[in-house]
């Protein structure tokens, strides 16, 4: 059976945030209802109007090249990239093509170099809304500072784009550049995909635009693969073309011919300076840069010992990881490593599990939500030490997410503290046993799970007070004397 190799390569445009536009000091927000409010004749293109770089966002592209490995250029300027379309008032999109800001650059994923041709600065176009027998232009997006960054051809399958599309997004989020949101249109996604015999050889390419969701990304390039490969099986030619995603039907549909560098006309833009990188900007934005999401994987692997999908957790939703941090900082010191390990997953496990539940959509850095690390810790101890059960923790931990209050004060406030006498849970003991004769009988004829269900029994009368441990050992006790 006859074999072809993909070789995809990916286009994402991402809007970065910034307070005013990239070349004139209206407001930068693209997600303004009423339409054409944030306009200026400099962003409409009107004759006699001068551009003026928002240097912000020339700092936050080079921010991003940094972080993806690239190499700066010292010495960049901006070109007009020549085409006509109605949401582009100015008849040319201010672009760069030459010399892009960054350049060379590589993301991993899982283990792979993507390598990275470029990343560049332009300007976002308006916006078409399409009617019945007529379309409107909404230029609030005009003039948006726009990041573009092209991959080499070195993506193998859908799922590796969707990754990488994905731990980009991650970067973006974390250097907070832009909140890359695929949903509002901040990051758009195009996808170069070619077929060929021999593995790393481009055939014939055909782009897929505006992909706006990973599961589009996805699906669209194993779409694209497929058909693809069925011309190709019946020995005929893939055109080289621009197509379209339909995500109703799953497939891709014919739009245009793929226009070329050369019909675009690139010239430099006569209404702006050449820009000159120093060194000593280069290393203020290289001091700017965080913790990125692979070194925290990395980190809280060797720090924490977490698995895979805890740590995953915590990088992706990075407040989530820094709460949790802060709740690890407040546990009791001089620990031995034992209990410190046991005390940092029993620390993990309720804040994705029970925490997370309870969170919903918010997010822990909102104003209402009111527990404090010191006291997620403190009640983390309490748990570590047997002093309250997995029962009445639930309880504790909904209260403390209600009001904010200490753990210590809710337990004495509702009468939740463990019953850990053993008169008073022999007594109970003794009830239990008495109101459950099937389970008794079940455990002398060998069924041992039967000592659960009895000592779910005294759970339940305690309210989940008595001490789990101390309950199963004194009905174990009587249970053997009978």
């Amino acid at each position: 059976m006859e074999k072809f190799f993909p070789t995809i390569g990916l286009e994402i445009h991402v809007e970065l945030k910034t307070k005013t536009k990239m070349f004139c000091s209206c407001l930068n927000d693209p997600e303004e209802k009423r339409p054409n409010i944030n306009i200026c004749p400099i962003c409409l293109g009107h004759p006699g109007t001068l551009p003026v770089i928002n240097e912000e966002a020339v700092k936050k592209v080079i921010k991003v090249g940094l972080a993806l490995n690239c190499e700066i250029s010292r010495h960049s300027f901006f070109e007009r990239k020549n085409y006509f379309y109605p949401d582009l008032p100015k008849g040319y999109q201010i672009s760069q093509y030459q010399v892009p800001l960054c350049k060379n650059g590589f993301l991993e994923i899982d283990g792979r170099k993507i390598r990275i041709r470029r990343v560049h600065l332009e300007e976002d176009t308006g916006r078409l809304l399409h009617q019945k027998n007529y379309s409107l232009v909404d230029f609030n997006r005009a003039g948006v500072p726009l990041m573009e960054l092209v991959t080499e051809p070195d993506i193998k399958s859908a799922k590796e784009a969707r990754k990488f599309a994905q731990e980009l997004q991650l970067i973006l989020r974390y250097l907070g550049v832009s909140d890359a949101d695929m949903e509002k249109g901040q990051m758009r996604i195009e996808a170069n995909i070619s077929l060929s015999k021999k593995e790393n050889e481009l055939g014939t390419k055909v782009e897929i635009k505006n992909l706006n969701s990973f599961k589009a990304v996805e699906e669209a390039i194993e779409y694209e693969i497929e058909r693809q490969t069925e011309i190709l099986k019946n020995k005929k030619k893939v055109i080289q073309e621009t197509r379209g995603w339909d995500d109703v039907k799953k497939q891709t549909f014919s739009q245009r011919e793929k226009e070329e560098a050369k019909d675009y006309r690139y010239f430099p833009e006569p209404d702006l300076p050449p820009l000159e990188i120093t060194p000593e900007m280069i290393a203020s934005i290289q001091a700017e840069i965080p913790e990125l999401p692979q070194q925290r994987r990395e980190r809280f692997k060797k720090e924490y010992q977490l698995d895979e999908k805890s740590i995953e957790i915590f990088v992706q939703q990075k407040e989530l990881g820094e709460f949790f941090e802060k709740v690890i900082s407040e546990l009791p010191p001089n620990l031995n490593q034992k209990d410190l390990l046991a005390m940092i997953k029993l620390s993990a496990n309720y804040i994705i599990s029970d925490l997370l539940g309870l969170l919903k959509e918010r997010k822990v850095t909102d104003e209402s939500f009111l527990i404090n690390p010191e006291n997620f810790a403190e009640f983390i101890t309490l748990i570590h030490e047997g002093k309250i059960s997995s029962k009445i923790a639930k309880i504790v931990l909904e209260e403390m997410f209600k009001t904010g209050k200490d753990p210590d004060v809710i337990i004495e406030e509702k009468q939740l503290v463990l019953i850990g006498g053993e008169d008073e849970l022999k007594e109970i003991a003794e009830k239990v046993i008495s109101e459950n004769q099937k389970a008794v009988s079940d455990f002398k004829a060998g069924k041992k799970e039967a000592i659960q269900f009895l000592v779910g029994q005294m759970m339940a009368k305690t309210k989940g007070r008595a001490h789990p441990q101390k309950a199963r050992e004194i009905l174990l006790k009587i249970l053997n004397a009978l």
